[in-house]
């Protein structure tokens, strides 16, 4: 079956350097609430990536696939070095990486074994 993004056409090519600008790592969820007050449904994240990283926040949209109570423990990937950004009156700290479902809802991404907290994609 195909989703919602198939027709999407693919991003333009970059070079490995450009990748390596982008610092994806590991963290594992800690604490989640809901947001009600966020424009569209949300969870507010407490991610632990350990190390010089440490905990941040991150406000997801995953409300269809996730509760809040089935979430800490989790081990999730996320862009630590892009700058906060404010959503709503929650100051998200990294942005928490999801591929879209056939419905366009967010499906989170994690490694498919326990790994440690602070591991950078490769």
């Amino acid at each position: 079956m195909s989703g919602p993004s198939d027709s999407a056409a693919p991003a333009a090519t970059i070079g490995f350097d450009d990748f390596l600008k982008v610092d994806i790592r590991v963290g594992t969820i800690v604490e989640a609430a809901p947001y009600p007050e966020a424009r569209k449904p949300a969870i507010k994240l407490v991610i632990d990536f350990g190390g010089t990283i440490g905990l941040k926040k991150s406000s997801a949209q995953i409300t269809k696939h996730y509760s809040c109570e089935d979430l800490p423990g989790r081990q999730v990937l996320a862009v630590v070095n892009f700058p906060p950004r404010q959503i709503g009156k929650f100051m998200s700290e990294v942005l928490t990486l999801g591929v879209p479902d056939e419905q366009g809802e967010v499906v989170l991404i994690g490694p498919g074994h326990a790994v440690p907290k602070g591991g950078r994609l490769f």
